[in-house]
């Protein structure tokens, strides 16, 4: 394949080549019925290799960190481009989504703080329904003839897993929240989920903020996570950091403006953070009803 150039435009000139899947003769730089394209003896060497790969890695990189930054810097903006069909500098909001979890669960690891993988402990003795926690442990253990100690890391191991694996989940009940709020906008249903999904994309990476200063706070020793205190100043900075993020990001998502906007983004906060405890809660019964 050669490429000439002339004057104010450009031409390429193709070698024909036989497409390896349609087994055709083809005359373009790529096959018109599959895609495919004419590879090039340089791509055979183990130096073309290592040249795809890098490139690959490093656009990938490259995306993804321009989708974070676009996120952040830029709310409600990722959602509007990727609905006008701008697909090719970014990252899917499904793809940006599980990169930032994996990021999540990653540090959560490392810190060693808990968000939503809460232990039985937490169930049974912290969260707001530990009354009921304790009913459903003790009918459990009754059932299986297990102690509580020999339960225990069982359930905490596989809320981990769940944790992982189900945090998609949490979308859901957003997006079809969205229609609701923004009922005059009129929006395509797509967008309400690719919304949600940068939602809680960025919620995740407010998340590893939080685990962070949690982790400073417990080397301080004000404790983690675990310590009221910390738990509390944490969560309020969540709430502020996630209405603050949607107040500004349905501006230009769902051309929401003055007092109203201000309203809107106040319920949607409530409504995400009533959505986390029904995770949380949603996570344990999960857990116990399949350990």
């Amino acid at each position: 394949m050669e490429r000439t150039q002339g004057p104010g435009s450009s031409a390429v000139r193709v070698t024909p080549w036989t497409c390896p899947s349609c087994h055709e003769g083809v005359s373009t730089p790529f096959c018109p019925r599959c895609g495919e394209a004419p590879v090039s003896p340089r791509e055979q060497t183990l130096k073309g290799l290592a040249e795809r790969l890098v490139h690959a890695f490093t656009s990938i990189d490259s995306k993804t960190a321009r989708s974070i930054w676009a996120l952040v810097r830029h709310p409600g903006f990722l959602t509007v481009s990727w609905m006008k069909g701008v697909r090719q500098i970014y990252v899917r909001p499904i793809t940006l989504f599980l990169v930032v979890n994996v990021l999540f669960f990653a540090l959560q690891s490392l810190t060693g703080e808990a968000v939503f993988s809460s232990t039985l402990d937490s169930h049974v003795h912290h969260q707001d329904w530990q009354a009921f926690a304790s009913a459903m442990l003790q009918r459990k253990l009754e059932a299986s003839g297990m102690s509580v100690e020999s339960y225990t890391p069982v359930f905490d191991n596989a809320v981990g897993v769940h944790a992982k694996s189900l945090i998609i989940l949490m979308t859901a009940p957003f997006a079809l929240l969205l229609p609701i709020v923004f009922l005059r906008a009129r929006r395509p249903f797509l967008t309400h989920i690719v919304f949600s999904l940068h939602v809680y994309t960025f919620q995740l990476l407010v998340f590893c903020l939080a685990m962070l200063a949690a982790r400073a706070s417990a080397w301080a020793g004000l404790g983690g996570l675990e310590a009221p205190m910390v738990d509390t100043v944490l969560s309020v900075f969540n709430l502020a950091a996630f209405g603050t993020y949607l107040y500004l990001a349905i501006g230009p998502a769902y051309g929401a403006s003055g007092a109203w906007r201000a309203l809107q983004a106040a319920v949607l906060a409530i409504a995400a953070a009533a959505v986390m405890l029904g995770y949380r809660f949603a996570l344990f019964l999960i857990t116990l009803l399949t350990t």
